[in-house]
């Protein structure tokens, strides 16, 4: 049954970072010098107190760089050489972002930030409702003077969002979304604001959700699956190179194109944490939780990829490996872990070992999460023979392609009635000025 579910000392290869004692003197102090040659006088480069460092750039590459650190009375130094550094974050040169920091693109998002912001809300006409969530309701709205280019306009009742303690989320919401240009999530062009509304101005994705598709069909074979973690896959490399975490991944939250290339929506709950950070917020859709959200132990990236793994695993059998009518349970059956749970012979041992990988109690363990990244994911088995260059640059034919007629083809969703709610009183507090 489908339904919708609503919703953490030499100095050469290496890097170091002085720790003083709280209780010591002023004087207390290391000093970093460089000596090019044994006949030279050394030179000084810098003095380190509580909390600097020195020689992060020995990290970056394999070139040998050497200075002298000399502590200047009861100092402790903490040291991380390269390798060491590799194997607990995998360097600083795996980011997977660097196609979306071209030139070309640059100049793309100039040209799209100059047109949209001289856009005001009279330049749109609603035509349709698209989706209706707890906080808001999403219209399909079109350009009056341009009748090709249609928008999906996210509409949020200011005094609901006041009334229920939200402000943060929709800020954070904006915040992230509008720095997000990847081609694996929604775009947000501009918001708006007026006394009783927030609008949000969104890229419009007429595919459908894959939610609906996933119940229309029941499950998907390994090869549609593997095209949707891998655009799932990169959205996420996306996000967690700049620090954000997504934490409701779902099949709700992913929305086809006309394409048919998946995207992740709703950003509700996503977080800006910063690489390497931990939060402690508990949040998320219960059958995708991770156990150390669950166990308030802190959480951060690598809870996408246990999700990542509920993800697959429910795309190829059609219901989550942890589900309870009562989301007490359902973490209950989670924290029991995925080698409690009997896979259905219709996933095939790769895949199975994929989401084991992925889904391990120990999110150090966790495939994505440990020296090779998110590499280590598109390298598994399972995805033996992916083209990921081709999924990045589009270039890849989905297996299903979904029938869009046109900019106002409502079609691949569902059917909503009209919104007879009586307008929300005036809510004027100032909260939402960034909007």
């Amino acid at each position: 049954m489908f339904w919708k579910r609503l919703t953490t000392v030499m100095v050469t290869t290496s890097f170091v970072r002085a720790l003083l004692e709280t209780h010591s003197s002023s004087s207390v102090r290391v000093r970093v010098t460089q000596q090019k040659s044994a006949s030279e006088e050394p030179v000084f480069l810098s003095t380190l107190s509580t909390g600097d460092w020195f020689g992060e750039q020995a990290l970056k590459g394999e070139d040998v760089r050497t200075a002298n650190v000399t502590a200047v009375g009861d100092v402790t130094c903490l040291v991380v050489d390269r390798e060491s550094f590799k194997q607990l974050i995998g360097g600083l040169d795996n980011m997977s972002n660097k196609m979306y920091e071209s030139e070309e693109v640059k100049t793309r998002l100039e040209a799209e930030a100059a047109f949209f912001s001289n856009m005001s809300l009279s330049d749109v006409r609603v035509i349709c409702t698209l989706g209706v969530g707890g906080f808001s309701r999403v219209e399909l709205v079109q350009l009056k003077n341009d009748h090709s280019r249609s928008f999906a306009m996210k509409v949020l009742k200011k005094r609901h969002i006041l009334d229920t303690s939200q402000q943060g989320h929709i800020l954070s919401e904006r915040r992230i979304m509008m720095e997000a240009h990847s081609p694996f999530t929604v775009r947000l062009y501009r918001t708006f604001r007026d006394s009783k509304y927030l609008y949000m101005l969104l890229e419009a994705c007429l595919g459908g959700e894959l939610w609906t598709l996933l119940r229309d069909r029941g499950s998907f074979d390994d090869s549609t699956t593997r095209f949707y973690a891998g655009c799932v896959v990169e959205a996420l490399a996306f996000l967690h190179s700049r620090g954000i975490i997504y934490r409701d991944l779902k099949p709700e939250n992913i929305i086809l194109d006309h394409r048919g290339y998946a995207k992740l929506v709703d950003f509700g709950f996503a977080k800006k944490v910063g690489l390497g950070k931990k939060t402690w917020t508990f949040c998320g859709t219960p059958e995708y939780v991770a156990p150390e959200i669950i166990l308030n132990k802190g959480h951060d990236v690598s809870a996408d990829y246990w999700s990542l793994g509920i993800l697959v695993f429910e795309l190829l059998s059609g219901s989550p490996p942890f589900s309870e009518s009562d989301p007490m349970k359902t973490y209950n059956i989670i924290l029991r872990g995925i080698d409690m749970v009997e896979f259905p012979k219709k996933i095939t041992k790769s895949a199975a070992n994929l989401i084991k990988r992925l889904c391990r109690d120990n999110p150090s363990e966790r495939l994505g999460n440990q020296k090779n990244g998110v590499k280590d994911i598109q390298k598994h088995k399972w995805f033996e023979g992916f083209n990921w260059d081709g999924i990045r640059e589009g270039t890849l034919t989905p297996l299903f392609i979904p029938n869009v007629e046109g900019p106002l083809d409502t079609s691949n969703f569902d059917s909503f009635p009209e919104d007879t709610d009586e307008p929300p009183p005036d809510e004027e507090s100032g909260w939402d000025l960034e909007f």
